[in-house]
């Protein structure tokens, strides 16, 4: 016997949806707008499947997928490249968007993206047999970013990153590493710019790009690196 799994996922209307994953590089196998609009895309081996649903509110969809891959980073490059030729610039913040690439404290190396249906497709490649959730570690801020890293990533809930992060930092007598500094001020405008705060995003970001890192240093936190660069980019064309 050979079975798969095809996810079948809810959106207000196809067009939008259809041209999305295009830009990520999938074929539409399928289409129909009647007796009920349907479709289906693939990459590879990657199917999806979605219905057309009027009264669908994207911003309020709980759907949600994995993708496992061994090859998370070439995705991600491919997907980032495609949706920048598509819409201009890589999308970070309202619908459709693509998150930050980083390793999870359940062993995994992944992203999350938010169709436009509100649809959060997850992709990631294991690099660990054990694939549970480290317990969270000693220490006011390596704890606050182990926290912070599931509400931004795993939960997909900024806001409650955000009110981790103000917390912590607000600390008195304790100082972070810079290294934890970086990390938690990244998240901190990722988590800014999902919620519409632009002020407070520009700031944070400045912040963040003011923390004096050793090349060692620089190298431990390369995707976060990369994320400060993306954001800032993003809040100047802005």
């Amino acid at each position: 016997m050979a079975e798969k799994m095809i996810p079948i996922l809810p959106c207000q209307t196809l067009q939008p949806v259809l041209d999305f994953y295009r830009a990520l590089g999938f074929e539409v196998t399928f289409e129909q707008k009647s007796p009920n609009p349907y479709a289906a895309v693939e990459r590879g081996g990657i199917e999806l499947q979605f219905f057309g649903m009027k009264h669908h509110e994207p911003e309020q969809s709980y759907s949600t997928c994995y993708v496992l891959t061994d090859d998370v980073d070439g995705l991600y490059a491919a997907f980032r490249a495609g949706l920048r030729a598509a819409y201009g610039k890589v999308p970070t913040r309202g619908l459709p968007r693509i998150g930050a690439l980083r390793d999870t404290s359940h062993g995994m190396r992944q992203f999350l993206m938010t169709d436009p249906g509100g649809n959060c497709v997850r992709v990631g490649t294991p690099i660990s047999e054990d694939q549970h959730h480290r317990p969270a570690p000693e220490g006011a801020f390596a704890r606050a970013l182990h926290h912070a890293a599931n509400f931004a990533g795993s939960k997909d809930d900024p806001a409650g990153a955000a009110k981790i992060i103000d917390r912590v930092l607000r600390r008195e007598g304790e100082r972070p590493t810079p290294v934890q500094l970086l990390r938690l001020l990244v998240l901190r405008a990722d988590a800014a710019g999902r919620l519409g705060d632009e002020e407070t995003a520009a700031s944070t970001l400045a912040r963040a790009a003011a923390v004096q890192l050793t090349p060692e240093e620089r190298e431990s936190v390369r995707d976060d690196l990369d994320r400060l660069a993306e954001l800032c980019a993003q809040d100047q064309d802005a």
